[in-house]
């Protein structure tokens, strides 16, 4: 994964309580959120407060959230265990008007997480962002509505949050398949050993589907 240069970045800073030790902190980063190369898909860096016994993050913040220009609203969370490594999740999205903006955290053990394009007229229309999530480096990743998500647990024993805008609705939840030609995804895992749903084996290819979501600058 490629980030955009530190000059792009939107770093929020303000006075917390540091919840761990009861201690009034000095003025701490609360969050970084970094673009990709696709600017709409964002890599989120919530900050951990830590000392011998762990760590505290505020991983969510309305506020702080709105103040680096995440202006979305929750309306679900749900939560994916994968018990193999190389247990592959995709490539997901719901259709309008159930279309989703996601949030997506590993809480334990690590993922390499794949978001593609798929509005039509998009400058990056069928590329892929490329980024490892994980417990051990707490990034999130923001998936914007139009686009295609997928994951690959790259650790035994995996468990991964999604923060969601819309609720699940089994009429418009699609997807395209995770070994299309025509996007050529990068998997770290060959076919031969890549554990799958029947659903996901059985998903058509970008080619076979009509426009999905269209482009605004």
């Amino acid at each position: 994964m490629r980030l955009r240069r530190a000059s792009n970045w939107t770093i929020l800073e303000y006075l917390s309580r540091d919840i761990l030790s009861g201690r009034h902190l000095t003025w701490k980063k609360c969050v970084q959120v970094t673009e990709t190369d696709i600017p709409d898909v964002k890599i989120i860096e919530p900050v951990r407060h830590g000392d011998h016994r762990g760590f505290f993050s505020e991983i969510y913040n309305r506020e702080r959230f709105r103040e680096a220009g995440i202006t979305l609203d929750f309306v679900q969370e749900n939560y994916s265990y994968s018990q193999a490594v190389n247990t592959l999740r995709g490539l997901h999205f719901q259709t309008g008007p159930f279309a989703q903006d996601k949030v997506v955290q590993v809480v334990s053990g690590a993922i390499m997480d794949f978001v593609v394009d798929l509005r039509s007229g998009s400058p990056w229309f069928g590329q892929y962002v490329k980024a490892e999530i994980s417990a051990s480096n707490w990034r999130q990743i923001l998936v914007p509505k139009g686009f295609a998500h997928g994951l690959v647990t790259l650790e035994p024993d995996t468990a991964v949050m999604y923060r969601v805008t819309a609720h699940y609705s089994a009429d418009h939840d699609t997807g395209i398949r995770w070994n299309d030609p025509d996007i050529g995804i990068d998997w770290p895992v060959s076919e031969a050993d890549v554990v799958l749903s029947e659903k996901d084996q059985q998903l058509p290819f970008l080619s076979e589907c009509a426009t999905l979501f269209t482009y605004t600058a």
